[in-house]
């Protein structure tokens, strides 16, 4: 038993010694400005997916309107930066993330006590009113939230401290993956903490939690109050990245993104966020760069992931290191065999992927952009939307390649009977 919990240990502290690695070495592998830029929003992305998680992974309260405590939080750190510009306040540039937390905790003491008082639908509908609410209030009172425009900052005052003045990018970015790998172990600790195991028991069984002496309402209020800290951080992080904050941080849409984003990643394991948070950012940032379809193919790969894996990317990519794990134990011409039918499914989900992609864009060429003509520019290909083989094709990827997974999956489950979990993850 001692040696399983040594070999545990040894693993977690690799685990994270792995995480600060990929944090450090990430801006040498793209060292480019628009490349760190993405960086940086990933980054504050995690830490606002990892606190929404708190809630809706952890206690099962599903809000809409978590984007109330980033935003507020965000609202705080750029006036406390404005603040420290002035000399009024004696705060260094690397601690204005920490006001933006502070200010998360204190709105979250506030709404939270009112949004707390139910669970369930209930807690939902709350958040949902209290979003419109705080965004309609962004609107009517400029003094604090400046209106339509916004407030904007300035993270570049005083004289440097060790040659770091936060005006690159680079030294932005380094900032925001230190709070990110600090929040991040802060709330991993939260999940081993006595309020944590009985947060699970609340999700799981209010009834039986209260029995025991827990009182439910009361694990919520503490919970959503630590998870209105942590989205508070990722606000004062955005706010120092962008050196601006508007309307649009407090907004419903915010709060549906960081939603999406835990889902896609998955809502079940304590990692997925993290994975959410960049597939949420490359879809929302780089993908809408290369179509203006982005939304439509949001919502595609939300609804795939609800329906055929709701472990999302965490699910997926355990359930895969399981199937490796069992071909590896088979030895290493079985393992080769399972990398064969990995890659044969692989490609056969891009043939669909194509044949769809190429469906949309002519769609939307035909619809929305048929003043710039009919012809679109698609995987190295130039293709007339007027003429019926484009179509023909777009429709033969489409069919071919969904045949060939569905018949691939199935027949791979069963020569390879998926692990406990992989099945449900893959089905």
């Amino acid at each position: 038993m001692r040696d399983m919990r040594d070999m545990r240990g040894r693993q977690r502290w690799l685990l994270w010694g792995a995480y600060a690695a990929v944090l450090l070495a990430a801006p040498l592998l793209f060292p480019q400005a628009a490349a760190l830029s993405i960086l940086s929003q990933m980054g504050t992305a995690m830490v606002f997916a990892l606190s929404y998680n708190m809630l809706l992974g952890q206690g099962g309260m599903l809000s809409f309107g978590h984007a109330v405590y980033s935003g507020l939080g965000a609202y705080v750190a750029i006036h406390a930066l404005n603040l420290a510009t002035a000399g009024s306040l004696p705060l260094p540039v690397s601690l204005v993330p920490l006001a933006g937390g502070l200010g998360g905790l204190f709105f979250g003491i506030v709404f939270g006590y009112l949004s707390t008082r139910k669970a369930g639908t209930g807690f939902a509908m709350i958040t949902l009113g209290m979003v419109e609410l705080v965004f309609a209030s962004a609107l009517m009172f400029p003094g604090f939230f400046g209106g339509e425009g916004g407030v904007s900052g300035n993270r570049v005052f005083g004289a440097p401290f060790l040659g770091i003045s936060f005006g690159p990018q680079i030294e932005v970015y380094y900032l925001i993956a230190a709070w990110l790998f600090i929040c991040t172990a802060a709330m991993y600790a939260f999940t081993r903490t006595p309020l944590g195991r009985i947060l699970n028991a609340v999700r799981d069984n209010p009834e039986r939690a209260e029995f025991i002496g827990y009182d439910p309402r009361r694990v919520r209020y503490l919970t959503l109050v630590l998870s209105a800290f942590f989205a508070g951080v990722s606000g004062g992080l955005a706010a120092l990245n962008f050196e601006i904050v508007s309307a649009e941080n407090v907004g419903a849409a915010r709060s549906a993104g960081v939603l999406l984003a835990s889902f896609i990643g998955g809502i079940g394991h304590f990692f997925g966020p993290l994975l959410g948070a960049i597939a949420g950012v490359f879809l929302t940032v780089v993908l809408s760069a290369w179509t203006k379809a982005w939304q439509l193919y949001l919502g595609a790969v939300f609804m795939l992931m609800v329906m055929f894996a709701p472990g999302g990317l965490a699910g997926m990519l355990l359930g895969l290191l399981g199937l490796l794990r069992q071909g590896w134990r088979g030895g290493i011409a079985a393992c080769a065999v399972m990398l064969a039918w990995l890659a044969c499914l692989g490609a056969a989900a891009l043939l669909a992927f194509a044949g769809v992609a190429l469906l949309v864009e002519m769609l939307y060429q035909r619809s929305l952009e048929s003043a710039d003509g009919s012809a679109v520019r698609l995987f190295g290909m130039t293709l007339d939307t007027v003429a019926v083989a484009p179509w023909l094709l777009a429709l033969a990827a489409m069919a071919a390649g969904s045949g060939a997974f569905l018949q691939l999956r199935r027949a791979f489950l069963v020569r390879w009977q998926a692990p406990a979990g992989a099945q449900e993850e893959c089905a």
